[in-house]
């Protein structure tokens, strides 16, 4: 099956990505909205949602970093109901912005990701958070973000401890990556070129990677390689769930095989659970709205907190 014809959703420029339904936010008793994680900038800022029945003496947290081609998007987008689902598991939900590529490049949304994470920290005696169990979930360019998130945890090139809490740790426990393009910007044309699946535009100078890295794809090789999670896999590296669909338009699927095989190899089998969804495109409705994807997310996440000694 072809989808050469058009733009690819993520890489249309009047594209706009739906925002979460009120319904699904209604109902949901304590809620804190709207808070300044650090005062760089006015992208920095992040809801956090409680369960209404608490079901651990912590609450264990799971952080959405949203997609958006690096360029778009928001917290309060409709890719967050999926996640909001948690709550029923007695999860908080923490729903946060960064900077986009229009704004500030690469590292810069690292940066404010990891800032995220070390806010968290120091808010957890406050908000009863658990503070060893802490999960990041994105979607596309946002699971690019969550897994680099994980495999840089070590890395002091890749975090700016001026933004603030430098005392806390941005270290996640778990990681549940849907279709992020992980195994090198740089290859992901030549995935499509075999494939067929997508447009190979990902090298042009206007394409979404590109302008996120400050210059054309086949430019800037070594940049390629250090903005790519595949790099800096190990075997302290915290498990991660994969998702993406068998014939993604936008992100190759490759870019998951290969990340998910690195990890394999690198950092054992332990550290890897992927699911290629047959049939399945980029994510976004209806398919990741499907309750079996956030079912087997959550069970992930379940086993990794709680079933492991």
């Amino acid at each position: 099956m072809e989808f050469c014809e058009g733009k690819p959703l993520m890489q249309d420029p009047n594209f706009v990505i739906p925002l979460l339904d009120h319904k699904y936010t209604d109902g949901i008793k304590r809620k804190i909205l709207d808070i300044s994680y650090c005062h760089s900038s006015q992208s920095q800022k992040l809801d956090i949602y409680f369960p209404n029945e608490k079901k651990h003496d912590l609450y264990p947290v799971i952080v959405y970093f949203h997609g958006g081609a690096f360029m778009i998007g928001t917290r309060k987008d409709d890719a967050l109901e999926p996640m909001l689902r948690a709550l029923e598991e007695g999860y908080v939900v923490v729903s946060a912005d960064y900077r986009l590529s229009k704004e500030a490049r690469f590292p810069a949304m690292l940066y404010d990701a990891k800032t995220v994470i070390r806010f968290i920290r120091s808010k957890a005696k406050e908000f009863e958070f658990d503070a060893d169990r802490i999960a990041v979930w994105g979607p596309s360019s946002g699971g690019w973000l969550v897994s680099m998130l994980n495999v840089t945890f070590n890395n002091q090139g890749m975090e700016d401890l001026s933004y603030g809490y430098e005392e806390y740790s941005s270290r996640v426990n778990a990681e549940i990556d849907w279709c992020g393009p992980c195994g090198g910007f740089d290859k992901m044309d030549d995935y499509f070129k075999k494939s067929h699946l997508g447009i190979a535009d990902h090298n042009d100078p206007n394409s979404p990677e590109s302008l996120f890295l400050g210059s054309p794809l086949e430019r800037v090789k070594e940049l390629c390689r250090l903005s790519s999670p595949i790099t800096y896999i190990s075997k302290d590296m915290a498990p991660v769930c994969i998702f993406h669909g068998s014939i993604d338009q936008v992100v190759p699927v490759e870019m998951s095989i290969d990340f998910a095989n690195a990890i394999k190899e690198k950092a054992g089998e332990n550290k890897i659970e992927l699911h290629i969804e047959k049939a399945k495109l980029h994510h976004g409705n209806p398919w990741y709205h499907e309750r079996y994807v956030s079912d087997a997310c959550l069970s992930f996440l379940n086993k990794v907190f709680y079933q492991e000694s």
